[in-house]
């Protein structure tokens, strides 16, 4: 199996398809920011594994300052030349080593996909890591792959995730507003950091 900094290299030489090439937005994230009538005016938005950037781009386009983070340098790279205008800030970070500046900054994180992609261990740290990044009054939005019980796949990756996953996610930091089961099979959560 290609790793996620090769695999994007040699999507940019051509010598294998990439599977997260998309210039438009996941359909699950922009159904949600519809159906919220999401305005980010005024806000901050860091989208987790941004790959490409269509999600970032989309955030950026919806009014929010926007980060966009990739542990892949050349995913970075291919998202700079593909949008050389854009006001998103697009970095080379690695999730489980946040800079100090991430943590507590946002107030909308989103998350497509990444932690699915990850066994446990890593997959708890990192979704700390994730939960990490919302700043009292927050958001997080989370789109993953649907196992079809409580319990999360051993087989992947992609690992589909299990409900027990999803509804712990960010216990005790994030309250869960909504957990959907949505097309795909997959998964639409959305959490919230409380003020005080």
């Amino acid at each position: 199996m290609v790793r996620p900094p090769r695999l994007y290299a040699e999507g940019a030489e051509g010598t294998v398809s990439m599977p997260w090439d998309r210039d438009d937005p996941n359909p699950q994230l922009a159904a949600w920011a519809e159906e919220v009538g999401l305005d980010g005016t005024g806000r901050s938005a860091v989208v987790v594994g941004c790959g490409l950037g269509a999600d970032a781009e989309f955030l950026a386009r919806s009014g929010f300052a926007t980060t966009g983070f990739d542990v892949a340098p050349s995913a970075i790279e291919e998202a700079r030349r593909r949008h050389p205008a854009s006001p998103v800030d697009y970095r080379v970070v690695d999730l489980l080593a946040l800079p100090d500046d991430l943590v507590g900054a946002f107030d909308l994180v989103v998350e497509v996909f990444t932690l699915q992609a990850l066994p446990d261990p890593p997959r708890t740290d990192a979704a700390a890591a994730v939960v990490s990044l919302v700043r009292p009054g927050g958001r997080l939005v989370v789109v993953q792959f649907r196992a079809p019980g409580a319990e999360s796949s051993t087989q992947g990756p992609p690992f589909a995730l299990g409900r027990d996953f999803l509804e712990s996610l960010g216990a005790g930091t994030l309250g869960l507003v909504r957990l959907d089961e949505v097309d795909g099979p997959r998964w639409l959560g959305e959490y919230r950091r409380p003020t005080g």
